[in-house]
């Protein structure tokens, strides 16, 4: 049984009541006893309207099920449609033109386009990896993934270094800098010297020819001896990278100019997340999550890690320093740290309110990690995340702008509990839920002081497409929803209505995640239409990938991309609108249990870890074993896609569960390297099984299709009979 400590009406997990009185409130000019009153008198305010948007939700819901119900035998009339979503108020008036104005924003959200991740809170080396992913590696990320081939006897060996293949990344990264930064005469791979002669970069070449940059803006500053110095700072499309040079090194001998590896400014912000990629429960999760963040903010965060039998700690690492014309130039050392708040949903045991039941997490996490951030904005933490003195807080799953309006008051509620500016807290919206796409305007207008994001996300959106049309019909298989009117419409209207609303500048406009960690040619080939596409910030899996998609931002303006794009007609509601059904098209029985197969190996494969690990995001293999990086938004789109099918008799229940224990034998052999794993099969009477049953077989009745009620009752009920 949970320990609680009373403080008021609240009843609050023992654990998370000492961390907030002990480690977050000291230095924060807050009393905690204030903090817990604070709390308090927003709970009795917001609570009961945090409940009535849930249920105007679920009302909704069962007015647009009972709108195809009774058409179930009619052709879809479109207009007829839309106006009925108008009626009951789903889709609403669309205002007059406007202009964000939201101040005091971070410049690598309003100035820098580039790579963002997203990592796990609960994961303190995750979080520290992701927070030090602001500089990367080019070497190392050529040299170590499939971006450099294996032909022609330049294999990886995955141990000792093998020359050829060293000797194309290196020619790999000399073309990048010939194209990013050209010279005046020459290539980057005929230098023999860079140093600085009179405040401005000189460079010598092989055969003694002396020459410089051809845009000499390039330029930005140096380390170490003019002369001979240490490295070379240069920029493009306002990103940094920096040439590093040691005639010492093992690279750097081999090299003209002594260079030894490109660093690139890649991470320009992470989301560290309470939300999908995470499986907190109850008070002792959330206290962890807390804990990290906190930790985040006053710089000291550390993990100690055993490696090549040696103790390692991993921390933030510190600011860069470089020379410039001007005196000295200070840059971030870490990404610029977003935290992502769980939705308007969900409820945890962590505190009770006066009634007994669950806080809404939504509000406790608000709360709690703006508190924690206080450390950050007072300046007394080891590192500065924010220069701008903002608390850049992302939030998922709201429905609507009558929703988005909720969060802002929340904000408001909780700056003026903590002494905080008004509009200190600024909201990213994440466009991945229908009701917020077909009024992505008015919701941008809801918070349009504080909005400092707004991306896509193919899987959650989808999962909601499905669950709102549910009754519509039976959907296409997911391969083809990628390419139907709905969803290049969204992701256009997206950058549409984020450039008409003015984020340029103010605003990121993001796109989704590649989700393949191992195949980075792959994402070197397709990742670059997310800054055509005019987002100057997309989601990568791994600091590896965000050290390689940041040269997509030097091959592309994004500012100038927006700006071309700004001319073109906005996306269409109607196209958004389209339903994207299996129609007339015919599914043969294989097609059928392919795709099954493919649904239910992804949803075990995933729900195993969660239940029975507490993992909220990991490497899951797909069932041609290739590794994707998974979290909930995976399992709402797959277990809504099952159910729809088994709503209109595309397959039986039978044939479902036949599937589901077929993959649960596959999923415990993709599993078997791992000593913490526990095997589904024979049995198949675990708790994680039963809970991916759960998922599909009432996959209809949960609450927008969300994955989130079963996990948390499943994994604490786990959780309870240890």
């Amino acid at each position: 049984m949970t320990k609680r400590i009373q403080q008021g009406t609240l009843q609050i997990a023992e654990e998370l009541f000492n961390l907030v009185n002990e480690e977050i409130a000291p230095g924060t000019g807050i009393d905690a006893s204030d903090f817990w009153t604070g709390l308090e008198n927003i709970l009795d305010d917001l609570a009961p309207k945090n409940k009535a948007l849930l249920e105007k939700r679920e009302s909704l819901q069962q007015q647009i099920d009972q709108w195809h119900k009774e058409r179930v035998n009619q052709p879809h009339d479109h207009a007829s449609y839309k106006a009925f979503l108008q009626e009951i108020g789903y889709l609403v008036t669309e205002g007059d033109d406007f202009q964000i104005g939201t101040v005091d924003v971070e410049p690598e959200i309003a100035e820098q386009a580039g790579p963002q991740l997203v990592v796990p809170i609960m994961n303190a080396r995750f979080a520290l990896n992701a927070a030090n992913a602001r500089w990367g590696s080019l070497y190392d990320a050529l040299y170590g993934t499939d971006v450099i081939s294996d032909d022609n006897g330049a294999k990886n060996f995955g141990g000792g270094y093998n020359p050829i293949r060293g000797e194309k990344v290196i020619a790999y990264a000399k073309d990048f800098l010939d194209k990013a930064t050209p010279l005046s005469k020459g290539s980057h791979a005929d230098v023999s010297a860079y140093s600085i002669v009179d405040s401005a970069l000189s460079i010598k070449l092989t055969d003694g020819e002396v020459t410089t940059l051809l845009d000499s803006c390039h330029y930005v500053g140096y380390k170490g001896d003019s002369s001979a110095p240490d490295a070379i700072l240069l920029k493009q499309n306002d990103l940094h990278f920096e040439i590093q040079i040691d005639r010492s090194h093992s690279i750097g001998e081999t090299d003209s100019a002594g260079v030894k590896d490109i660093l690139m400014e890649a991470a320009l912000t992470t989301i560290m997340d309470c939300e999908d990629s995470v499986a907190a429960v109850d008070g002792e999760d959330k206290t962890l999550a807390y804990r990290n963040w906190v930790g985040l903010m006053k710089g000291d965060l550390n993990e100690s890690l055993e490696k090549g039998g040696k103790t390692i700690v991993r921390k933030l690492n510190p600011d860069r320093n470089y020379t410039t014309a001007n005196g000295e130039l200070v840059l971030k050392g870490r990404s610029m740290l977003f935290v992502r708040n769980v939705g308007h949903l969900m409820t945890n045991p962590a505190i009770l309110m006066a009634n007994g039941e669950e806080i809404p997490e939504g509000i406790m996490d608000g709360m709690v990690t703006a508190f924690a951030a206080i450390h950050d904005l007072k300046g007394d933490s080891l590192y500065k995340n924010s220069t701008a003195k903002s608390i850049n807080i992302v939030k998922p799953k709201m429905h609507g702008p009558e929703e988005v309006g909720f969060t802002s008051e929340l904000f408001g509620r909780i700056e003026d509990a903590l002494n905080l500016p008004r509009n200190t807290m600024k909201i990213g919206i994440m466009d991945e839920e229908r009701r917020t796409s077909v009024n992505l305007k008015e919701c941008i207008r809801a918070a349009k002081d504080r909005v400092v994001f707004i991306n896509t996300g193919f899987l959650d959106r989808t999962g909601d497409e499905i669950h709102t049309s549910m009754e519509a019909g039976a959907f296409a298989p997911k391969a083809l929803l990628k390419g139907m009117v709905w969803i290049s419409a969204y992701e256009n209207q997206n950058v549409d209505l984020g450039l008409a609303c003015g984020l340029q500048g103010k605003a990121q406009i993001g796109k989704g995640m590649w989700p393949e960690p191992d195949n980075m040619a792959k994402m070197m080939d397709a990742k670059i239409g997310h800054p055509n596409a005019g987002a100057n910030t997309a989601w990568v899996p791994s600091p590896t990938a965000a050290t390689l998609h940041a040269l997509h931002y030097h091959q592309v303006n994004v500012k100038s991309k927006q700006n071309e794009l700004k001319d073109r007609v906005c996306a269409s509601v109607d196209d958004i609108l389209t339903i994207p059904l299996l129609g007339d098209a015919k599914l043969t029985r294989d097609d059928i249990q392919n795709e099954l197969d493919n649904n239910c190996q992804g949803i075990l494969g995933y729900v195993v870890r969660w239940i029975d690990q507490g993992v909220g995001c990991s490497k899951v293999p797909d069932i041609n074993n290739i590794g994707l990086m998974e979290d909930r938004a995976t399992l709402r789109i797959s277990s809504q896609h099952i159910a729809n099918w088994l709503r209109h008799n595309i397959c039986s229940e039978q044939q479902v569960m036949d599937t589901l224990k077929k993959m649960a034998a596959i999923v415990d052999g993709q599993n078997k390297g791992d000593p913490a794993y526990t095997d589904m099969a024979p049995n198949f009477n675990g708790i994680a099984f039963q809970a991916a049953c759960d998922l599909v077989l009432k996959g209809c009745e949960q609450p927008s299709g969300y994955t989130e009620p079963v996990l948390h009752q499943k994994r604490l009920e786990l959780k309870a009979k240890r």
